[in-house]
């Protein structure tokens, strides 16, 4: 009896123990956020800033319940999403494919490996005046820039992957029977699937930044179109409340693409390893 009393006694204080540890590991992961949050609400609130320049964190948060309250947080934000999420698929779909074909074709790869070489670290918003010349100023255009910005971030993390994939597995493959579909979708797809996802996890973010960027430009509902008509209005907590909005969903797009690429590489190497995010 007093053997199994101090199994129970034990663990309890490990389970306690445990309990402890996590919850100052979640604190340690927020401490920088809450301590920058303080850092604004005390400057702004010290009389080193005016209203207008730096309104309180505290004002700024009503101001996101009354958006809340009123549904114009919720429309902005379906808005946005829609858009963002529209040209991320649109682009994830794209670069796959066209990172397949450049790897796996050679007249594909002549074709479009320059112009991904030169597309690639050129600010694609540039052509932000010919697309509205082009398609308008309404979703098309929108999700249309979202596109092409996401697209390349996946094609070139696609090529790096299936041109990464150990020949060993393709000789064995081969030595199997195995042709050539069967090497691209059962071997060479799944062995490039981490380099894959991410690049998917930079495009989404992407993704998000040229909406709101396209939405300030063009105007109309959404984050972005909101935070433009503040700044129009000289309405500083509109605007603030905006970059707090944006920075939320950003690290909720975020932590959301990091769980699925733990439930697509649950077979991978990195799902079995200590993760540091």
């Amino acid at each position: 009896m007093a053997e199994l009393e101090h199994t129970g006694g034990s663990f309890a204080e490990t389970a306690r123990y445990r309990w402890v540890q996590r919850a100052a590991w979640g604190f340690a992961r927020v401490f920088s956020i809450l301590a920058l949050a303080l850092a604004w609400e005390v400057a702004a609130r010290s009389g080193a800033f005016t209203p207008y320049m730096l309104p309180a964190l505290s004002a700024v948060l009503e101001r996101i319940w009354n958006d809340l309250f009123t549904g114009d947080l919720l429309t902005n934000t379906a808005v946005t999403l829609y858009r963002a999420l529209s040209g991320f698929l649109i682009g994830a779909v794209a670069g796959v494919a066209l990172g397949m074909g450049i790897s796996r074709n050679r007249l594909t790869s002549w074709f479009f490996d320059p112009i991904i070489s030169v597309g690639f670290p050129m600010p694609k918003i540039a052509f932000l005046p010919v697309v509205i010349l082009w398609l308008g100023v309404y979703d098309v255009s929108k999700i249309t820039m979202i596109a092409v910005e996401a697209v390349f971030p996946v094609v070139t993390a696609t090529v790096v992957g299936i041109r990464g994939v150990e020949r060993e597995l393709l000789w064995s493959a081969r030595n199997m029977g195995a042709g050539e579909r069967e090497l691209l979708w059962q071997i060479a797809l799944p062995a490039a699937l981490p380099q894959i996802m991410t690049g998917l996890q930079v495009a989404l973010p992407i993704a998000l930044i040229v909406a709101i960027v396209t939405e300030m430009f063009m105007g109309g509902y959404g984050l972005g179109g909101a935070m433009n008509t503040a700044a129009r209005f000289a309405d500083s907590r509109g605007v603030f409340a905006g970059i707090v909005e944006i920075a939320v969903i950003g690290y909720a797009l975020v932590k959301g693409m990091t769980l699925m690429r733990r439930r697509f590489l649950l077979w991978h190497q990195e799902a079995v390893a200590p993760s540091t995010v």
